[in-house]
């Protein structure tokens, strides 16, 4: 089981930025993809961003393409989100998540972090 803990969040205004960060502490950090997802109240889950070991695979949702930015770094063992011209939308909570490559392609973890709560004030 692999533990991976978020932190980064908090109050936001809207058209703010704000930069979530995922700390794994498995021994190795070498998970084939990293993904951030949300689930907003009566939304379905959302991959918002993921990303492979080299860092060039890259994918987000719509919703967020053009705004946030994921990154990692393999040697921390950190897993980062960018986000940009936060909008109200983008509230709720923001969960750090790895596995292997259905991960990039079905969007399908194999673990996750408890996540962090953003809160977009007007």
């Amino acid at each position: 089981q692999v533990e991976l803990v978020e932190s980064g969040g908090g109050p936001v205004q809207a058209g703010g930025s704000l930069r979530l960060s995922c700390a794994s502490t498995s021994p190795s950090f070498y998970f084939d993809a990293m993904g951030w997802f949300r689930q907003a109240p009566g939304k379905e889950r959302e991959l918002v961003a993921a990303i492979n070991w080299k860092s060039d695979l890259i994918r987000y949702s719509d919703s967020v393409k053009a705004r946030f930015i994921v990154s990692r770094d393999n040697a921390k063992k950190q897993a980062y989100l960018e986000m940009s011209k936060i909008e109200p939308e983008d509230a709720t909570v923001y969960c750090c998540s790895a596995g292997t490559w259905d991960l990039l392609v079905t969007g399908t973890p194999d673990d996750w972090g408890r996540g962090t709560q953003v809160a977009v004030s007007a």
